[in-house]
């Protein structure tokens, strides 16, 4: 019986092979995600802050459409049952394939602590994959985002301006935002 010991430069090939072989596994998870189309669409105060996490307005039942065929798999709808728009938005995402999620933010006495933890628990659990967070406006999810970014250590004005790159833009809301900051 013979035994044969590799040598260094096959054993570089088996390292090399293998560690492209991890990166097209870590790469396919965003496979099929096709941010440009998205960004060229017409989606209220689109933002794209964080890989494939999106910040938005309300989107309509075709840029939802759209958002599915981009490999968007999940949606988390901020607004309350309360407010009006034209269609059963959990039908419909659900119905695109995709995944839907209910956070209802009241306004600027919404944008809190506990909800803030809320979506956070969500973004954990979705893991990276693609997912469109929104409100009417985009300014509630700029809010939450302020609120975690405080919660993971950020300062007030560092929580402030995360909460703008997210989508906040109301100088109404900023100040209740920075208020409610402020007194955590």
């Amino acid at each position: 019986m013979t035994l044969t010991i590799p040598s260094a430069s096959s054993s570089l090939r088996l390292i090399l092979s293998s560690l492209f072989a991890l990166i097209l596994t870590a790469c396919a998870g965003s496979a099929g995600f096709d941010l440009a189309a998205l960004q060229n669409s017409d989606i209220n105060n689109f933002r794209a802050p964080s890989g494939a996490t999106l910040s938005t307005g309300q989107p309509t039942t075709a840029q939802l459409g759209l958002a599915a065929r981009a490999g968007v798999k999940h949606v988390i709808n901020l607004r309350t049952a309360g407010e009006e728009v034209a269609f059963n938005e959990g039908e419909v995402v659900e119905s695109l394939g995709m995944k839907y999620y209910s956070i209802p933010v009241a306004g600027g006495a919404g944008i809190n602590a506990d909800n803030a933890s809320a979506l956070s628990r969500i973004l954990a659990d979705i893991d990276g994959e693609p997912v469109i967070v929104h409100c009417a406006t985009g300014n509630r999810v700029g809010g939450l985002m302020a609120f975690a970014a405080l919660a993971d250590g950020a300062s007030v004005d560092e929580a402030m301006a995360e909460g703008e790159r997210w989508g906040m833009t109301s100088e109404r809301l900023q100040g209740m935002v920075r208020e409610s900051l402020s007194g955590n």
